[in-house]
């Protein structure tokens, strides 16, 4: 399942095995070497493999991968198994409560927490102390929870955004594509030149989520996950009463706080707005559905720190071949592996030893080259900025209040003390 941009909340980073079905079909791809065993115990025996969304497009690629394991491993067995789309989390949360929870699980943070935390999924840092020189730091750190000792997960394959930006409108405005703004206050401070040059084009088109509360330091949940708090924060608060002012100056689009919003992703395609975020590989699509912006849209790094979409796959403590499901769930998700996967998939490995990997560090001198060399670069500083803690109903809750502070009829002191309040009522629920 792609993950995709900052802009979405957890629940969309569900969808990379969706897109992923897009790019080409994979073809019998035998790959990878054994990597080591982790756990202690013989590798033997029958494990399952559980994926989400990923066959029937990928099964000769997932099959290629056991087989592989298989034969360092004669003793050992995997089944492979794939759920679909729709309705995962739910499915998962039912294998564990009746006790048929698979032995690999392909799982990204936001769904392993729960079951992290009912006790249901191995600590595999226990068994594997090489994990901080394998693994890229953003993306080991989203399977260590705040409550929680240890690592719930090895993390598979990764995704984060980079910004894109229509030079023909900031040529324009009276801005300079080739000098974007690259932190949030840059941000503000060239979409109000924008707005004073051309006041019907913009270049902000999104409200404000809990990502941003993080990006502008404001502390969003206490030390044990237990509470949010960034209604404590001035920051917080600081930063809604600037959106509320720009959008009510007419730096955004009016609509943007609207049911029938489209999205920054469309109105850039459509040409009404200066910028979006988007993966490495965004801009083949812009220039599909609007091929007039060929030639004329720049990139650039991630404002502040870039944010960081992340895959996995976790191992059930319940497995009666914990050795076994380990050592498999490693195999997977080493560098040969995940570099076969990332050379036909449009995402990026969690490795680190990958990260110089010429296919991602070298720019091939287009505009897509340039974007994949900036996301792999930015993989080595991205963090996940959304907590895994913040469910959709929370989120759409943050957002219904954001969006009553930015049309000014609560103060931002008060829509962030009433979202605080209704989250953590729904977080102490379960």
């Amino acid at each position: 399942m792609r993950p995709t941009t900052r802009t979405t909340t957890s629940r969309a980073i569900a969808l990379l095995a969706g897109a992923a079905a897009t790019a080409l079909v994979l073809t019998g791809c035998s790959s990878g070497s054994s990597g080591g065993d982790a756990g202690s115990g013989d590798v033997s025996g029958s494990i399952t493999l559980q994926t989400w969304a990923l066959t029937p497009t990928y099964t000769d690629y997932l099959n290629g991968v056991i087989k592989d394991f298989e034969k360092a491993h004669p003793d050992a067995k995997v089944t492979l198994q794939d759920q679909p789309g729709d309705g995962y989390a739910d499915k998962v949360l039912s294998q564990a409560s009746s006790n048929t929870l698979p032995d690999v699980i392909n799982l990204p943070p936001d769904i392993a927490l729960p079951l992290a935390k009912r006790g249901f999924l191995q600590d595999v840092s226990k068994d594997d102390k090489d994990l901080s020189k394998t693994y890229v730091a953003g993306a080991l750190d989203s399977y260590d929870y705040k409550g929680l000792d240890g690592t719930y997960g090895y993390p598979w394959y990764l995704n984060t955004d980079v910004d894109y930006w229509n030079s023909d409108m900031f040529a324009k405005c009276g801005l300079d594509a080739k000098n974007p703004p690259k932190t949030t206050d840059e941000l503000f401070a060239q979409a109000k030149t924008m707005h004073d040059n051309c006041p019907t084009d913009y270049l902000m088109s999104r409200k404000p989520g809990l990502g941003d509360f993080t990006l502008a330091g404001v502390k969003v949940l206490n030390a044990d996950g237990t509470k949010f708090t960034f209604a404590d924060s001035s920051k917080a608060a600081d930063l809604i009463s600037r959106y509320k002012t720009a959008y009510q100056d007419g730096y955004m689009p009016s609509n943007v706080l609207n049911s029938d919003y489209l999205g920054n992703s469309t109105l850039f395609t459509q040409g009404k707005v200066a910028w979006t975020t988007g993966g490495a590989t965004s801009l083949a699509d812009f220039e599909k559905n609007n091929p007039s912006l060929k030639g004329k849209v720049t990139v650039s790094p991630a404002l502040d720190t870039p944010p960081l979409y992340v895959q996995g796959l976790s191992v059930s403590s319940k497995s009666k071949h914990l050795a076994t499901a380990e050592a498999f769930a490693q195999f997977m998700t080493n560098a040969k592996n995940q570099e076969a996967f990332a050379h036909l998939v449009n995402i990026f490995p969690s490795t680190t030893s990958s990260q110089s990997d010429p296919y991602f560090s070298k720019d091939d001198g287009t505009v897509n080259g340039e974007a994949r060399v900036l996301a792999n670069e930015a993989l080595k500083k991205a963090k996940v900025i959304n907590p895994v803690q913040a469910n959709s109903a929370m989120t759409d809750f943050l957002d219904q209040q954001l969006a009553l502070a930015m049309k000014g009829q609560v103060t931002p002191e008060k829509a962030l003390q009433t979202a605080q309040t209704k989250m953590n009522t729904l977080l102490a629920n379960g």
